[in-house]
């Protein structure tokens, strides 16, 4: 079991190491921050944050691997008895500066209380400021591509989830174009092996550097006037409400006694809220909100 832990962590170490390498380079001139943390009660991890660069206005690649006792709220919500818990993981976060650039999401994750009671979760979604079709196609292909070499049922049976998890109830619309999201994956519902599992989750992040390269190339050019910016900050705003309202991984991080700034180093640097915001019909920005609902078949 140790060793099992053991090489989760250092694996998604190497995605961490090897996504932050990407992220420079594509940007051309920005650089992370690192801080080691430690977490009271067991464990710790490594932020690294970059802020205001060529592409990337706030963007973070953070690592954890903590341990300890599981507070009674959180037992009750997983339905477990166990208290001692490990959990590793890697969770991105990418605000550009350009509003023709989408914001990007991915979470790889190990979670395990004892050789019965463990499992992998995670998942890769998209969040354009306006959404560009043949691009989503081409973020979504990329994804079914990486699914099925594990599984042909991955893709339809993760992309659904990632609909119904990636949705604001309160505005009756999808975060973003979404992507996949999986959770508790074992062999008992995966037909593979705990290895096996870890290569899926491994090659999920490896995914994302060359997708999301791609994308900024294809976008950071592109000239915007103000009120495209106008409109990014107000889409990011539906952005800090899911996360703050509805997001697993925060509320584990809070309920855990995890590290704030890691924690909530998904909410951008500037959002905003305008007060019954309805844009012209026809316009750029009233189809990107047609384009938010669960259900779409990008593929």
């Amino acid at each position: 079991m140790d060793n099992f832990k053991d090489k989760v962590a250092e694996r998604y170490k190497a995605i961490q190491n090897e996504i932050c390498k990407a992220l420079e380079k594509a940007d051309g001139s920005g650089a992370f921050e690192e801080e080691l943390w430690s977490r009271e009660g067991g464990g710790g991890g490594c932020t690294r944050i970059m802020q205001n660069g060529e592409v990337i206005e706030k963007g973070g690649v953070n690592f954890s691997a903590v341990h300890g006792v599981l507070p009674e709220s959180v037992k009750k919500a997983f339905g477990v008895d166990q208290a001692e818990f490990f959990a590793t993981g890697v969770s991105i976060v990418i605000h550009p500066k350009n509003p023709m650039v989408p914001i990007i999401h991915m979470n790889i994750r190990y979670f395990e209380l004892d050789d019965q009671t463990r499992w992998f979760g995670g998942g890769i979604d998209l969040t354009p400021h306006y959404v560009i079709e043949k691009q989503a196609t081409y973020f979504h292909q990329q994804v079914k591509a990486t699914c099925d070499l594990f599984h042909p049922n991955f893709y339809s049976k993760f992309k659904k989830q990632a609909d119904d998890y990636f949705f604001i109830k309160h505005r009756d619309e999808t975060r973003g174009v979404g992507g996949i999201f999986y959770d508790r994956l074992k062999p008992e519902n995966t037909e593979l092996s705990w290895d096996e599992i870890l290569e899926f989750s491994v090659a999920v992040g490896k995914i994302f550097a060359p997708t999301y390269t791609e994308l900024i190339n294809l976008n950071k050019t592109k000239a915007f006037t103000e009120a495209q910016k106008a409109w990014q900050l107000q889409r990011r705003s539906r952005y800090v409400e899911f996360n703050l309202v509805y997001d697993s991984g925060t509320k584990f991080g809070l309920e855990t006694n995890g590290r704030i700034e890691s924690i909530l180093m998904s909410l951008p640097p500037q959002a905003n809220w305008v007060y019954n915001y309805e844009p012209l019909k026809d316009s750029e920005e009233y189809k990107t909100l047609q384009l938010l609902r669960k259900g779409i078949d990008w593929v």
